[in-house]
């Protein structure tokens, strides 16, 4: 019995080199503060312009003072070393602060104090005689 082999042959084709296209080049791209700034302008050239009237003058408040500040006002006026809760309760009789929704503004006061004294050290406006008890110093404000 005879057996057949089967060769095939495969021919390569070469395709031509063709010039590739450039691709179109890409605008740098712009910082976000500049695209803003564009779409600013272009906003306001396609608005019509209309005439603004002068906003009413806002009464000006008077700035709320702090509870710190207002812990200074009485340790300078008080005789006797006092605890942050004393301070607390003097300062909201006397009208100089008023409490907000906090539930312990005596030690935050405490706290707020320590770090004043920690920080400034010498130029603190509060001197801690004892344990819990303050007294205003002459060196600061």
């Amino acid at each position: 019995m005879a057996t057949k082999t089967a060769t095939t042959t495969r021919t390569k084709t070469t395709k031509k080199a063709t010039p590739k296209k450039a691709a179109p080049k890409k605008a740098p791209r712009k910082s976000a503060g500049a695209a803003r700034a564009k779409s600013a302008a272009k906003s306001k050239a396609t608005k019509p312009t209309t005439t603004k009237q002068a906003k009413a003058a806002k009464p000006t408040k008077t700035k709320r003072v702090s509870l710190l500040d207002a812990a200074a006002t009485v340790l300078a006026s008080a005789k006797a070393p006092m605890t942050a809760k004393a301070i607390v309760d003097e300062v909201t009789t006397k009208g100089l602060w008023a409490s907000g929704k906090g539930k312990t503004p005596h030690a935050t006061l405490y706290a707020a104090m320590t770090r004043e004294i920690a920080k400034k050290e010498k130029d603190s406006r509060f001197k801690k005689v004892e344990r819990g008890l303050f007294t205003a110093t002459t060196m600061g404000r």
